[in-house]
């Protein structure tokens, strides 16, 4: 039986032309962040289940790819509900959870606060669709070891810089809220405490559904009419700038501190002052993020051009605390890596040319002395900073060119057995 030469489901090989826009991508995503003093770290690939399984990944924990354990116990698995019983360790779902691990295991080697820059593949075993794949990277910078809002501030300006640098000219809106927020507002409007998750997900819909969506959906699960009323008439009347914001706190300070929603009103105005980018900074009340762990800030970033958010993230204070006993503040936030890339593709990007990109095209049949020749030429080239692919002429030497060209290449230098 012939061996499969696809890709298994929800992954992909990666060509050349892609790559390149992926590694240029990297580059200007690592090199930013680097600018912010974050520091390159690397995780396994490989998480234990018991830390994959914590109830901190929502809905991502349902998605986990899980490596059986070997030898007798796998052979005694009898059924699919034993798998649980026979897996010992998981492929990582996020880069966050294994970053706390890796904290908690070396945090005594580490800077206090600690700046991690973490880019790697993540697996989920969702449904394949158009730029979502099984297999996908993603790029994360965070801080350990530091409760203030600078954290915050400098999370919004090193992602709308990163962003400005892809892509120039595309709008961003950056959108803010707070859990405590969340919570704050469920509980001023009378919600059970514990049903709060359960409204916030209807919430998150807002943008599927609109106001009018999320109060009968609220009604059809049986809360109250009066909390319902209440809640989508404050929701309604927020306002998304700093002061909209402090006003929301002194109105549900019966059940929050404002201090919380000043933290938040801060943060906005002083990402905003001190940036030298163009970019909008909203306060959104309905904005939840999924992950069970985000205590604190949360953020998302749209682009003009692109569906849904580029990237995402937020503060997660207790997260190491499950690993030492001892919580830890912490924030971080991603980027939408694969989205990205999905859509440059689309609109025929090319990575701007900083060096010279040459193809060395030589005769069939040069002697030795000869290929020498071309060789050093090509290394003379590369000696001075330029890019050189070397190959032996196709039969079809305008295709050949072409191809060339497709993958960067400008100049064309050939080589003939007469002139050598």
């Amino acid at each position: 039986m012939a061996l499969k030469k696809k890709p298994v489901t929800g992954m992909k090989d990666i060509l050349p032309a892609e790559m390149e826009i992926r590694d240029y991508v990297l580059g200007i995503i690592k090199d930013t962040y680097r600018e912010y003093g974050y520091s390159t770290i690397e995780t396994p690939c490989v998480e234990h289940i018991e830390n994959l399984t914590s109830k901190q990944g929502g809905d991502n924990e349902k998605l986990i790819f899980k490596i059986m354990k070997r030898g007798d116990k796998l052979q005694s698995a009898l059924d699919e509900s034993k798998w649980d019983e026979i897996a010992d360790s998981g492929l990582r779902y996020d880069l966050t959870l294994p970053l706390c691990r890796y904290y908690s295991n070396n945090a005594a080697s580490l800077p206090q606060p600690f700046k991690a820059l973490q880019v790697g593949s993540v697996w989920r075993a969702d449904r394949p669709q158009k730029g979502r794949f099984r297999q996908f990277v993603q790029c994360d910078i965070d801080v350990l070891g530091d409760a203030s809002n600078q954290v915050e501030i400098e999370s919004i300006l090193a992602i709308t810089k990163t962003l400005k640098r892809i892509l120039p000219d595309n709008k961003l809106t950056v959108r803010v809220n707070d859990r405590a927020i969340l919570k704050g507002m469920a509980d001023y409007c009378g919600f059970p405490e514990d049903k709060t998750m359960d409204v916030f997900i209807t919430l998150d819909k807002m943008d599927k559904i609109g106001l009018d969506g999320v109060k009968q959906e609220l009604l059809d699960n049986g809360y109250a009419q009066e909390s319902v009323d209440k809640y989508v008439g404050l929701l309604g009347a927020i306002k998304n700038t700093p002061d909209g914001v402090r006003e929301l706190g002194q109105q549900i300070a019966s059940v929050m501190d404002p201090a919380k929603a000043e933290n938040l009103a801060e943060i906005m105005e002083t990402a905003k002052a001190v940036t030298t980018l163009d970019f909008n900074l909203e306060f959104d009340p309905t904005l939840v993020r999924g992950m069970g762990y985000y205590t604190g800030t949360i953020f998302e970033v749209s682009m003009e051009g692109f569906g849904g958010s580029v990237s995402g993230g937020g503060r997660y204070d207790q997260l190491v605390g499950k690993f030492t006993g001892q919580d830890t503040p912490a924030c971080g936030i991603s980027i939408g890596f694969e989205r990205i890339i999905t859509i440059l593709m689309d609109q025929g990007f090319k990575v701007p040319v900083k060096n010279v990109s040459k193809a060395f095209l030589y005769e069939k049949g040069l002697d030795a002395a000869q290929f020498r020749k071309v060789i050093a030429a090509a290394e003379e080239e590369r000696s001075k900073g330029h890019k050189v692919a070397l190959a032996m002429m196709a039969k079809n030497k305008k295709f050949q060119k072409d191809q060339f060209v497709e993958n960067g290449f400008g100049e064309f230098v050939e080589f003939y057995k007469k002139d050598l």
